[in-house]
């Protein structure tokens, strides 16, 4: 009888070893996966402005429309109720901006919904930057118009003929 009582018991505590590595595993895969989630949506961002930079409105289509695809997969966690639907309507405004910036072929009028997208995309990155990663806000002083950057060198997507290294660095994240 002891040693069947002995049996059960290394049984249980192997099953529940067994059970909390899973769980151990399974947690740092999700983690992973939401990390990588992050940081494609923030470098579908960084990609779009800096086609913007070099006005190359066939690339920066092709950008809008990954970053409107990323931000669609994406999933907010540990938001209140209320959090959670001020967090999915701002996306799904950044979603619509970053599709009209994709329906149009024309760099002026992808640089003007570009202002609004960042504007909203800033208010949301704490969400959406990846751990290990950095962004600026940055902002042109002779128009307001800002932008996020990974680098604290500036680099104007609105005005790159004109105005490349008109801005400064407003916030950090």
């Amino acid at each position: 009888m002891k040693n069947l009582l002995a049996a059960a018991l290394i049984c249980l505590s192997t099953l529940a070893h067994a059970q909390l590595t899973s769980k151990e595993e399974v947690a740092s895969e999700l983690v992973e996966k939401r990390e990588a989630a992050k940081k494609e949506i923030t470098n579908n961002y960084l990609a779009l402005k800096n086609n913007l930079l070099v006005s190359d409105s066939i690339a920066v289509v092709k950008n809008a429309a990954a970053l409107k695809n990323s931000l669609n997969n994406f999933r907010f966690k540990k938001l209140t109720l209320d959090q959670m639907n001020a967090a999915t309507v701002a996306r799904r405004e950044i979603m619509d901006l970053a599709a009209a910036v994709a329906a149009t072929k024309n760099i002026n009028k992808q640089r003007k919904i570009f202002q609004e997208l960042s504007a909203k995309f800033w208010d949301l990155a704490p969400k959406f930057k990846a751990a290990d990663t950095t962004l600026h806000l940055q902002v042109c002083p002779m128009t307001s118009a800002m932008w996020l950057s990974d680098s604290k060198e500036i680099k104007n997507p609105y005005y790159p003929k004109n105005m490349l290294t008109c801005g400064e660095v407003k916030g950090s994240l």
